[in-house]
């Protein structure tokens, strides 16, 4: 009767005949299952973009279905001017809030705005409603980003809290004045709601609008705003979720 080989046990990591039979590479470890090298080709690149090209809030999609992107959360100063209704303003600022940012709201309408800073603060007081020029020192910081809203119609006095490195301002007027030229001057994005066919055309002689989205302002729906900025012009739709429609409402140009 045959008697059985006893198979050699493995050498021990470390000894002479394991660095001879490959169960140990020097400085290297155990030779653990071969597997493919998580390397992507370069034309495979193109599927790891993101559908946002810069960081900041979500408030709304483009034609194309994209997320759009505002980014107040930024290392130099930043000032936007919403030419619409508070609704935009509101959705804006509370998902702002949503992303860590603190919301301090300079207002006339305190009544407009205290559901909203209610519901936000469930923890602690990131939306903080002032009357208008009572805006304390906010000490924004990478850390602690801070979004100013100044709803206070449609000739805001010059606020005692302006922009700074991550301290964005968004001022919101309901109609176009006779400040607009003044507000609109050097802003860093403007957008607009549905707005009259004669303010229609001081905003594209201002802001060197196209004919054609010219005469489409006046027929935008409630919850569409045209966005610009340097010369590039994109129409957003908010697309509101239920949460955010329970609380502020329905869509509406005018409070």
């Amino acid at each position: 009767m045959a008697t059985a080989t006893p198979s050699p046990s493995p050498a021990a990591p470390g000894s002479p005949s394991a660095a001879r039979t490959g169960w140990f590479r020097a400085g290297r470890g155990l030779l653990g299952p071969r597997r493919g090298r998580h390397e992507l080709a370069a034309e495979e690149f193109e599927a790891l973009a993101l559908p946002v090209g810069d960081d900041g809030v979500v408030i709304g999609t483009d034609p194309h279905e994209a997320p759009a992107v505002l980014g107040v959360a930024r290392p130099v100063p930043f000032d936007a001017v919403l030419i619409g209704g508070a609704w935009t303003a509101q959705v804006i600022a509370l998902r702002a809030a949503g992303t860590g940012a603190r919301i301090a709201v300079e207002t006339g309408r305190r009544g407009l705005w205290t559901a909203l800073a209610q519901a936000a603060n469930g923890g602690q007081p990131c939306v903080t409603l002032h009357d208008v020029g009572r805006v304390p020192p906010q000490g924004p910081s990478v850390h602690s980003p801070v979004l100013v809203v100044r709803d206070c119609g449609v000739r805001p006095p010059r606020g005692r809290v302006v922009t700074a490195p991550w301290q964005s301002v968004l001022t919101l007027l309901p109609y176009v004045g006779p400040d607009a030229p003044r507000l609109l001057g050097g802003v860093g994005v403007v957008g607009i709601q549905r707005v009259s066919p004669q303010e229609a055309e001081l905003l594209g002689r201002l802001l060197g609008l196209p004919q054609a989205d010219v005469e489409a302002l006046p027929t935008l729906p409630e919850t569409v705003t045209l966005w610009c900025a340097r010369g590039t012009w994109t129409y957003v739709d908010v697309r509101a979720t239920e949460a955010e429609t329970r609380l502020l409402g329905a869509p509406r140009r005018m409070d």
